[in-house]
């Protein structure tokens, strides 16, 4: 078997790695004017209102190279990025990409990512137009920065729910978390003990979720072609319940949400339970599903629910009746926002 290359990134040198990496990549969007190769992008935005999100990704913080791979991780930091852009009802149509990587990556490692980068790109039809990368003394750093556009009037906010507005959601929630817990526990295993067979078969939904999980581009689609615009709107990244806390803090507003409403997919209601896990506490606790949630004029439910893959969840109520579950067994649980921690204690 021959020897896998492997190339140094100090024998390109940083201009030179980021001529290689980018050499193939052609704009798409008549508003990228510049993209790499100056000292900054050119954006033309033809009186639209211009929305911007950044989000960074740390080795063995949000993802773990153990069982990611390279491809994957570099369509979803595409992914995780649009999908804020999405939430608020605007078009994605530029990134700027910046790593900070050890030593121990190649040029082939890095190509591998930036394969998935490009894929996404094309995909949710972005243009990539500048970056950084740099060394750094340990792991893999990814800053994303994604840029959209959208008319002032279709710009939907975490702050503009009203009681008695309807709460949605798209696709399907706590499979992506469900898809993390195989990973691990498959990580455990092989750690234990290296020459155990990996024991995946059948959950690539899951753990597709996980490695690979797209933003709804759809769903933004949707609401153009419908005339439907949310009251308000969030992705679901940190898990149900911490952003429905966001939407009604930031809203003085309470919610009543019902769990035979909460979508939840078939493979994730068995493997939670092979678990010992509670699906709808996956669901509502899990995070990186990246759905919509969103808020509707009451007038509107008629457009939603006939359009595919949006669920009623429940309604918006005021702020003194807190956030509430009604369960299937018929008991009301305050909700608490358990969602995924960006820091430790």
């Amino acid at each position: 078997m021959a020897a896998t290359k492997r190339t140094d990134v100090n024998t390109l040198g940083e201009f030179g790695l980021i001529d290689h990496l980018t050499k193939n990549i052609q704009l798409q969007n008549i508003s990228s004017v510049k993209g790499i190769g100056d000292d900054a992008a050119v954006i033309y935005n033809d009186n639209l209102q211009t929305v911007v999100s950044t989000d960074m990704l740390v080795e063995g913080i949000h993802f773990d190279l153990m069982y990611s791979p390279l491809k994957h991780l570099g369509y979803k930091s595409v992914v995780v990025n649009v999908s804020d852009i999405y939430a608020m009802n605007a078009i994605p149509k530029q990134i700027t990409m910046s790593i900070a990587l050890s030593n121990r990556f190649s040029v082939e490692a890095l190509e591998e990512f930036y394969e998935g980068v490009q894929l996404a790109c094309k995909k949710y039809k972005v243009d990539l137009v500048g970056g950084d990368t740099t060394s750094s003394p340990k792991g893999l750093y990814i800053s994303v920065t994604a840029i959209g556009q959208a008319p002032a009037d279709k710009i939907v906010y975490r702050n503009t729910a009203k009681v008695g507005d309807i709460i949605c959601v798209t696709g399907d929630l706590g499979a992506a978390y469900l898809g993390l817990q195989l990973l691990e526990r498959e990580k455990q295993l092989f750690q234990a003990n290296p020459g155990v067979k990996t024991d995946l078969e059948g959950q690539d939904y899951l753990v597709g979720r996980q490695l690979k999980p797209e933003a709804r581009k759809d769903t933004i689609e949707l609401f153009a072609k419908n005339n439907l615009v949310p009251t308000s709107m969030i992705d679901v990244s940190d898990g149900l319940a911490s952003e429905l806390f966001h939407l009604c803090t930031q809203s003085n507003v309470g919610a009543f949400i019902e769990e035979k409403g909460v979508p939840i997919h078939d493979d994730t209601q068995l493997m939670a339970l092979k678990f010992k896990l509670d699906p709808i506490t996956c669901a509502l606790s899990g995070g990186e599903d990246y759905e919509l949630l969103f808020t509707i004029k009451p007038r509107d439910i008629d457009k939603v629910k006939f359009l595919p893959d949006l669920f009623i969840i429940g309604d918006v109520v005021d702020a003194k009746d807190g956030v509430k579950l009604h369960t299937t067994g018929g008991n009301i649980h305050p909700i608490k926002a358990q969602g995924w921690q960006h820091f430790g204690s």
